[in-house]
């Protein structure tokens, strides 16, 4: 691989995780129910992302695979609870919370590649879903004595990193049958008719928001879905997953970061050590799919 294009690679990757860790201030700052804001950051950035679909749709002469479309749509429908969920324990929790027990969606992953596709699991994985599991206890301030009186919102993250995983798996499947950009606009496109309707079952409103609500809406939508996915796509094409996926780890810490002074959110000596527990155990997670062997094509 050239050098050159190895350093746009790990610019891309950067900028890209920079411009991720905006997504949960954005959405903090749309000041709108959780489904209207990610109906909106989905629409907008399928529309940025509209003439490159079709510009690449005519060059290449693509087939679009009638499994690969319906594969990208669940897929879509998954990562559209993903970011309703999100969204909402954002509101009711804050940005950072939220952000972190969301990463923990590549547990979800194994877990569910263990159920589903019968793959095999080794005491890497066990031992850093302990850890992670440790971490959110701490971070949460759960015990047995305080019971489930969590953070606000925090039930919500957690339904978050199940849907994103859900998203992650049916990803895994779909990407045999389209290239990168056609998945990730078609399951755009399915995220969208999802949040739609999940728009109009809560009655929740589509317009008569304020300025700053539009504009993050518009930071979300242009920034955050057209340009900084777009970059952790292309990333992927000239880094290796195990460069790639330890490296968004930083999103959640640059989140806490910006958060404090953005959105004036403080956290203790304990939810950081419970933070930094979540995120080791996720990379053990991460390590030991690595060195986990290859699953049988079906």
């Amino acid at each position: 691989m050239p050098t050159n294009a190895s350093w746009k690679a790990y610019a891309a990757l950067f900028v890209g995780v920079l411009i991720l860790s905006l997504s949960a201030i954005l959405t903090a700052m749309a000041q709108a129910p959780g489904a209207v804001v990610s109906f909106y950051r989905v629409l907008i950035g399928n529309l940025v992302l509209l003439l490159p679909f079709l510009a690449s749709f005519r060059k290449d002469r693509l087939r679009l695979s009638g499994r690969g479309v319906w594969l990208a749509l669940l897929a879509g429908l998954f990562f559209g609870l993903d970011l309703a969920a999100w969204a909402t324990a954002i509101r009711a929790g804050g940005a950072t919370i939220p952000t972190l027990l969301g990463n923990l969606a590549p547990i979800w992953v194994a877990l569910g590649a263990w159920l589903i596709f019968k793959e095999q699991l080794n005491w890497k994985f066990w031992s850093g879903l302990a850890i992670a599991l440790a971490g959110v206890l701490v971070v949460l301030n759960l015990s047995f004595e305080n019971g489930l009186q969590a953070t606000p919102g925090a039930g919500w993250g957690l339904v978050s990193a199940v849907f994103y995983g859900a998203y992650l798996l049916t990803t895994q499947k779909g990407r045999d049958h389209l290239n990168a950009l056609s998945f990730f606009w078609l399951s755009a496109l399915g995220s969208a008719i999802c949040l739609l309707v999940l728009v109009f079952l809560l009655g929740d409103p589509l317009t008569g928001y304020p300025a700053s609500s539009i504009w993050a809406f518009v930071g979300l939508g242009v920034v955050v879905q057209g340009v900084g996915w777009l970059l952790i796509t292309f990333t992927q094409g000239y880094l290796p997953a195990s460069v790639v996926a330890p490296t968004l780890l930083i999103q959640p810490v640059l989140t806490a970061f910006l958060a404090g002074p953005l959105l004036g959110e403080q956290f203790s000596a304990q939810q950081w050590l419970g933070g930094a527990a979540v995120l080791l155990g996720i990379i053990v997670v991460y390590r030991s799919r690595l060195a986990a062997p290859a699953a049988q094509p079906a």
